[in-house]
Formats: structure tokens, sequence, C-alpha cells
């Protein structure tokens, strides 16, 4: 099997780099490309208490498992089938189940962090950085953590100033230095899509 094309995809919380994710997806289908969410790999907290686990930094890198998340990649890399994990949000960890990914032309991972980590960087065909306004990030994440996470307004305005807005400052801002394509606004942006699924059809082709 030749080796897989493996693109990362990042950018702040609410950037749109899962629509462009998504997108890339939709054109290509299930048959020959696998998506990886950074999200999948949050550490097992089983150890902690509920108490404890309510007080989780969600954008550090130390929230997450790369150890795993590389391990996971090489071994798509390498033609062999994955038992990528499932989180929970709700209760603030990993749950039993797992999801099996199998080995595919394509590999897209992402999250806030994609970048950050240089074992993962290193693995990258393709690194891809979403530059969206924090004014819309804000606005896209209040809605997801309100409808899909049960979050009220204020907990989520309270973790973005006191949490999410330092770490972003922090942390994936500054992964944009290695980004081979800076996107601006996101899933909205139809010409950098394009292009971009362009250049994985040439690299597939060879």
């Amino acid at each position: 099997m030749k080796r897989p094309i493996l693109i990362g995809i990042t950018g702040g919380t609410g950037s749109g780099k899962s629509t462009i994710a998504r997108e890339i997806y939709n054109q290509f289908g299930t048959d020959c490309i696998a998506m990886i969410e950074q999200d999948s790999y949050y550490k097992d907290q089983s150890h902690l208490s509920m108490e404890e686990r309510v007080k989780t930094n969600y954008d550090h890198p130390h929230a997450f498992d790369n150890d795993l998340l590389v391990s996971h990649l090489e071994e798509l890399l390498n033609g062999e089938k994955i038992q990528k994990p499932k989180y929970d949000f709700a209760i603030h960890n990993r749950v039993e189940e797992t999801t099996t990914v199998e080995p595919r032309e394509i590999i897209i991972v992402e999250g806030i962090l994609t970048l950050e980590d240089p074992r993962i960087r290193e693995l990258l065909d393709i690194k891809i950085y979403v530059d969206t306004d924090a004014d819309v990030r804000i606005i896209r994440r209040m809605v997801r953590d309100i409808n899909e996470r049960g979050r009220t307004l204020d907990s989520v305005i309270n973790q973005y100033l006191s949490v999410v807005k330092p770490m972003h400052n922090q942390f994936t801002e500054p992964t944009k230095r290695h980004a081979d394509i800076i996107i601006p606004e996101g899933g909205q942006n139809k010409v950098a899509i394009d292009i971009i699924v362009a250049k994985i059809k040439q690299i597939i082709e060879k």
C-alpha cells in the first residue's frame, strides 16, 4: 500500500477547521479518506473524581494523549487499522467504546493543537491553519457548547475569557508559523478548499 497522505488542520476554537475537514472529506468519500479528531484523544481521567474532571483545561497541550495519537497515526501510515477512542464531555472522560478506523489514501487529523506537537508535525504532508476573527469564533463556540454540551451562556463566556482565549494566544496562534497554508474565514473560503482538494488529487495521482 502506498503511504497515505496525512493532512493536519488546525486553528482556534470555532475557526471552521472542522467544516473544512468535512468539505475535503466529502470531496473524496469514505473509501479513500479517514478522519481523526484530536478531541477524541483527550486523556483518560478515570482516576479523577467528577469534581476534579470538571476543572480540566481542554485548551492546554497537557490535556491531550498525544503519545496515543502519534502511535495511531504511525499505525495508519503503516497500513494498520486503529481503535480511535471516544470522549464524552458530559462526564469529562473517555468511554469504553471505540471507533475502528481503517487505513486510507488520505488521513485528516483535525484539532486546536494539531501543529503544536513536533512529533505530529513531522508526520504531516500538508499543514493547514484556519484563521478566523476572534469574535466569530466565540459566537460559534457559544452556539456549540450551549446546544451540544448543555452549557450555560455565562459558563461559556467565563471559560472563554479565563481559559480559551489565553490558551489560544499562548499555544494555538503561534502554530500558524508551521502551516503550509493559512486559510482565512474557515469553511466559507471555497476557493481555498478547491485549491487544497486539487493539490491532494495531484499528490494521489503521482
